[in-house]
């Protein structure tokens, strides 16, 4: 990925902005604004400002909020030397003066949604203004200058410079103010962008930096030869620009440098990026305005690779032949992803789908930037400014869900993942939130209850193969801890279960259920993360870890097809490792209920952790034989006698009851016997596990009196063994006039065993005969 860039205009610029994807307003020293249009290539002056006034600083009021368009007439702010705002119109008439600050204003920004304007001066204060210019409060006040500033994501935080420190401070007074030192000089330009959450910095140390929220340093560039005058986030937070003298640089939003040009321009003082992040300018020292557009961004999938080498064109390549095709569209490329067999590119009307490279489908978009494209096997999603849209690949809207506060425009792929029926939103209000949607109606799951978590959620994925009831999402929350949990739970309060910690990144593969996540440092697989719901103590044997010494600091994984996982490196440089073939057939076999199969290959490959799969996935599918042989190869011996007091209980119920004990679902193999009225096998499940607690709270020996004597026998067994008096006024109560009778407990105990087998001998008897006829 690099950047094309061109030059014009002849004289001073202090800073420019975007109107329209291709119409640009610049503002210079000489008293004028200019209007440029890239489509023409006209250049027209807009207005010749008085000659007291010195533009420094021009921001366009928002054009949209959640996708609809503001009444408002088009109007932006600029701050100029003499210590006012000026609120002006598109035409270029100055609507409302404001005096602001005394000496220079050096920064003008609207909040995301246009309600409020935040002004830094000269003179050390920051003030919030309505939009109509009237001020609501001096934020801060100090004794050095305020270069520049910029709102949080969700205008409740302002970040701003302070000579060599950062300070991020809360519109509400009482919220605590975070403040550290930024750089080894001043600091000069901040960006904040809403949809990642990261902040940029750049300052007469000559180096830019990036930090999170909370002030903890990401990433630190070297120091380079000029200071750095001007940085500038893309509106999708993915990449970023930094302007210096003469000096012009594109990043990814990790840190590391894609591209640096070094066109003739002196310093560059601002930059802005287009709404939809194809197009940059820049104003320049020595009077240009400098354009660029994004160009040479890859994309990879299987055997073939993608370029975009021009804004309208791209260029596919088959690596396996050398095969190498054209693709040619009518307007600018905005976004493209490759997955599954299928090429996605939305340009600023239409969204192009090839499954092969001569007869695209295309479809018109709705007004709106498209900002991210997912993709699942049977759809994709499409998110703009104005909401969220699953299509087929045919180019049928499937669904579009929609929740309450959305705020689409900052959506990103760590927050939104989808699947082939499902679609899962980080709620952006509520971090700890996770809100799920049927991929086909748009329809919230679990009658609307989103998932909830105990800690903010950083990243989300889908799992991608398998039917819909059987759908997990893994999370890592902000301490980075990796947690598994079923999408759709029935009513039920949803098990979340931690199955790794200190994971950086992760990403499930195309064609099984295995995730993959860099961990700590080392690379780690999952064959089977959903043992964890079948046998938690198993989940350590079902792992392949590589070390991570191959790999630079803090890779991030892309993708994982096949057994090929992609990383990039902290640097920017790409690595591959490969994962072995073998899980995904197991994931297979299970899926078609191919036990034999399964069982060769695990013979065959001799590999622990093959086993231990095969394992979870047989006991998962209650086929013990072949669980049996599994854990048997893995020498679990205590289980596989567990499998085999499994396999000789008399009926299917007490048989799934156990299997249910065996994955620690105690409350539900309970429940399971006590609907098929086996109640002494349910008190015994309790006091098996000495749970008292659990027949004292629900009742259960008032409510099956037959067994009153039992559960208190057992009690005054378990004390005596002990040698404790019954001190619990529950059970105190519950056997005033009842009788303990070991030998009527002993026959009541049988007749309820030997019922139990009739029922199943009959059961057995009847399903022979239905058989036979």
């Amino acid at each position: 990925m690099r950047l094309k860039t061109s030059l014009s205009h002849k004289e001073l610029v202090s800073c420019v902005g975007w109107t329209t994807a291709d119409e640009l307003y610049s503002c210079s020293e000489d008293h004028q604004i200019l209007k440029w249009n890239l489509l023409t290539s006209e250049t027209s002056l807009v207005v010749k400002l008085p000659e007291e006034m010195y533009p420094i600083d021009l921001h366009w009021f928002p054009k949209t909020i959640g996708g609809k368009k503001q009444n408002q007439t088009e109007i932006f702010v600029l701050t100029s030397t003499d210590g006012k705002f000026h609120l002006t119109s598109k035409i270029g008439r100055i609507e409302k003066s404001v005096e602001a600050h005394k000496g220079a204003v050096l920064a003008g920004r609207w909040n995301y949604d246009g309600t409020a304007l935040i002004t830094a001066g000269e003179d050390g204060q920051i003030k919030i203004w309505s939009k109509s210019g009237m001020l609501r409060s001096t934020l801060a006040s100090q004794g050095s200058p305020v270069y520049s500033v910029a709102w949080g994501p969700d205008s409740d935080r302002i970040l701003y410079t302070s000579g060599r420190q950062l300070v991020i401070k809360p519109l509400q007074p009482s919220a605590k103010v975070i403040q550290w030192k930024a750089h080894d000089g001043v600091v000069l330009k901040v960006d904040w962008n809403s949809v990642n959450d990261v902040i940029l910095s750049g300052g007469e140390d000559c180096k830019y930096k990036v930090w999170d929220s909370f002030g903890r340093l990401l990433y630190s560039s070297s120091s380079h030869d000029y200071p750095v005058t001007s940085l500038s986030w893309a509106p999708d937070g993915e990449v970023f620009a930094v302007g210096s003298f003469n000096t012009l640089r594109l990043c990814d939003k990790t840190g590391w440098s894609y591209a640096l040009e070094k066109p003739n321009t002196g310093s560059v003082f601002s930059l802005a990026w287009s709404a939809d992040g194809t197009q940059l300018a820049g104003a320049c020292g020595n009077g240009h305005v400098i354009f660029a557009h994004v160009v040479e961004q890859h994309w990879e999938w299987k055997n073939f690779v993608i370029t975009l080498t021009k804004r309208r064109t791209m260029q596919v390549r088959n690596v396996m032949n050398d095969a190498v095709d054209a693709l040619e569209f009518r307007d600018r490329v905005i976004k493209t992803s490759l997955a599954y067999g299928h090429l996605v590119v939305a340009t600023s009307l239409q969204c192009y789908v090839y499954k092969n490279w001569n007869t695209p489908l295309i479809f018109d978009l709705k007004e709106g930037t498209v900002s991210l494209i997912l993709q699942a096997e049977k759809h994709f999603l499409l998110v703009d400014g104005a909401g969220l849209y699953i299509f087929s690949y045919e180019g049928r809207l499937i669904s579009s869900p929609k929740f309450p506060g959305m705020r689409a425009d900052i959506l990103n792929a760590q927050g939104v993942s989808v699947s082939n029926d499902t679609i899962a939103i980080r709620d952006k209000s509520d971090e700890k939130v996770i809100l799920l949607f049927d991929g086909l109606t748009g329809k919230a799951l679990s009658d609307g209850k989103p998932l909830t978590h105990k800690l903010e959620v950083v990243e989300i994925a889908l799992d991608q193969c398998g039917p819909s009831t059987e759908r997990k999402i893994a999370l890592i929350d902000k301490n980075r801890d990796l947690y598994l949990t079923s999408v759709r739970h029935l009513g039920r309060e949803p098990k979340i279960c931690k199955i790794g910690s200190m994971v950086h990144s992760m990403a499930w593969n195309d064609t099984a259920n295995i995730l993959c996540g860099i961990q700590d440092n080392q690379f780690t697989v999952w064959y089977y993360p959903s043992a964890v719901f079948t046998d938690k103590e198993l989940l350590p044997k079902t792992l392949y870890i590589k070390d991570g010494s191959e790999f630079s600091h803090a890779p991030h994984i892309l993708s994982y097809v096949g057994t090929k996982v992609t990383l990039r490196q902290g640097d920017g440089s790409l690595v591959y490792s490969c994962v072995p073939p073998y899980p995904a057939l197991l994931h297979e076999y299970s899926t078609s209920a191919r036990w034999e199969d399964a069982l060769r290959l695990c013979r065959f490959a001799k590999d622990q952790s093959l086993w231990a799969c095969l394992a979870g996935m047989a006991m998962a599918n209650r086929e013990l034989t072949t669980a049996e042989m599994a854990y048997a190869a893995i020498g679990e011996l205590p289980r596989v006698q567990y499998i085999n007091f499994i396999k000789e209980q008399p009926s299917k119920e007490s048989s799934l009851a156990h299997m249910l004990m065996f994955s620690g679902q105690v409350q539900e193999a309970e429940a399971t016997l006590l609907q098929a009225g086996l109640i002494y096998q349910a008190i015994r499940v309790s006091i098996d596990l000495f749970n008292w607690e659990s027949w004292k709270e629900r009742d259960s020996i008032i409510k099956h009196k037959t067994h009153v004597d039992t559960v208190l026998a057992y009690r005054g067994k378990f004390l005596q063994t002990f040698g404790r008096k019954e001190t619990n006024k529950r059970f105190l109560q519950y056997a005033e006039g009842v009788e303990v009778d070991w030998e009527k407990i002993q026959a009541k105990i049988e007749m309820e065993l030997s019922k139990e087998r009739e029922k199943a001998a009959y059961t057995s008897l009847r399903n022979s005969v239905a058989s036979r006829c």
